[in-house]
């Protein structure tokens, strides 16, 4: 059978992960069926079976795998019965091998027990199956002067710095178990010479001896002082946007520029485009009109369209603008494609085609890794101003903030004017101060004289 492996289903892709089955184990697949629904670093994508044959699952749902491992297996597998047994009856004549070392143990169970047998792997195996006794002699340390305990309390001796040769176990034999060390770790590190009753109700009568140690923190902890506690685990996504946003602060030496532009004429402009689109008709939105007018200032200043990589300028013959739009509990920046050359109507539609397909997680890797330039828009959240921080490797994010009016002098006298804030966090190896404030400025001409966004 041929094997199916993790696809790379974007440039930055590393690893995948199996999101749901679109087939079960052992049916039949014909080339190009939908098969296997996976997560990656960019979207939730749909892989579909490169040839025709009986589907073998490998890897389960919610399993995460590199790029090239083996997701499964497609193909006759008539062939391949015998060779899939082989390993399974290999490994059932192995337990039947160790059953026995199980049966010889006249070792008492105790509460650890299970997390020994799990542990059992990690530690030396004796070279024939002996009951522990002898193995290990009562007292204080076992042959050659070993310390008498459990796997589990080995490997968490050695992880809270317990020194086992001052602790006296409570185990079968006076073996050292897991709650020795616990008790042991939390009396700072020494051994407690009472009973094993007198330790646990220690804590309560002297609660002083243990201040200073913190209680460990377990999920839905009230003692903390921060009532319940809840671990969310990441996504695919999410891990993406903290690896790279990380990355951007991290390496990135940005500055922040920002300005003021009097949208009154754009507020007349949109008016008058809304009357021209009828009922139900779309009409640009504002943020529409920022979008337009940072493509045609990214023509003028080709830096600002481009990425610093390697010590080396890399400059973008297409314009493309990233436009943040809020996500399933993520942050995604869908790109319009050659926004410089696209009308105001139709910047519009394919804004709000990529909000759609975003909140319905049909985004493509190439709508999410093709932008050149950001724009980031809380205006309706009523956010005066904020900065936003570089997507890499653009040059340049731009922030846009609400549209209030305000009082300001115009011709020597006081008016007042619906004035939005923009501003712009640039990286300042590739875009230095001049060019990123008349890079800035052009954006506000554009808007102030709306009419040079329809030409």
């Amino acid at each position: 059978m041929a094997d199916v492996a993790m696809p790379r289903l974007s440039d930055s892709m590393e690893e995948g992960t199996i999101l749901k089955w679109l087939k079960s184990d052992g049916d039949s697949v014909e080339r190009g069926e939908e098969l296997v629904e996976i997560e990656t670093d960019k979207a939730n994508m749909t892989y579909e079976a490169d040839q025709a044959g009986t589907l073998k699952i490998v890897a389960q749902e919610g399993d995460t795998l590199a790029v090239g491992a083996t997701i499964a297996k497609i193909g006759d597998d008539a062939g391949d019965d015998d060779a899939d047994e082989q390993p399974e009856a290999d490994e059932e004549q192995e337990e039947g091998a160790e059953e026995p070392a199980e049966d010889a143990s006249d070792e008492p169970a105790d509460d650890d027990a299970t997390e020994e047998a799990e542990e059992e792997s990690e530690e030396e195996r004796e070279p024939a199956p002996v009951a522990t006794e002898e193995r290990e002699p009562e007292g204080d340390g076992g042959e050659n002067g070993r310390v008498k305990a459990s796997p589990v309390a080995r490997r968490m001796a050695r992880e809270l710095g317990v020194d086992l040769g001052s602790l006296k176990g409570t185990g079968p034999g006076g073996r050292i178990v897991k709650s020795d060390v616990e008790a042991a770790a939390q009396n700072g590190g020494k051994a407690e010479e009472a009973e094993p009753a007198a330790a646990e109700e220690k804590p309560a009568k002297e609660p002083e001896k243990q201040k200073d140690v913190p209680p460990p923190v377990v999920s839905g902890d009230k003692g903390s002082g921060r009532g319940e506690t809840t671990i969310e685990e990441l996504t695919r996504l999410q891990q993406t946007i903290a690896r790279r946003m990380a990355e951007s602060k991290a390496t990135a030496p940005e500055f922040v520029l920002t300005l003021e532009v009097d949208m009154g004429e754009a507020v007349e402009f949109r008016k008058q485009l809304k009357a021209a689109a009828g009922e139900g008709g779309v009409a640009p939105s504002f943020n529409d009109f920022v979008v337009k007018a940072s493509a045609l200032a990214l023509r003028e200043f080709p830096r600002a369209n481009g990425a610093y990589r390697d010590g080396k300028f890399e400059l973008y013959s297409r314009v493309n603008v990233g436009i943040a739009v809020a996500g399933q509990d993520a942050l995604i920046v869908p790109t319009i494609f050659d926004a410089d050359s696209k009308s105001l109507g139709e910047i519009a539609r394919d804004a709000r085609a990529l909000a759609e397909r975003v909140r319905a997680g049909a985004i493509t890797p190439p709508e999410l890794s093709s932008g050149t330039f950001s724009v980031s828009n809380l205006g309706m959240f009523g956010i005066k101003r904020f900065v936003a921080v570089i997507n890499p490797p653009q040059a340049a994010i731009l922030a846009v903030g609400e549209m209030t009016p305000r009082p300001v002098v115009r011709d020597g006298e006081v008016a007042v004017r619906p004035l939005m804030e923009l501003t712009l966090s640039c990286d300042h190896r590739i875009l230095y101060g001049a060019d990123a404030a008349q890079f800035l400025g052009r954006i506000r001409e554009r808007l102030e004289n709306p009419l040079s966004l329809a030409l």
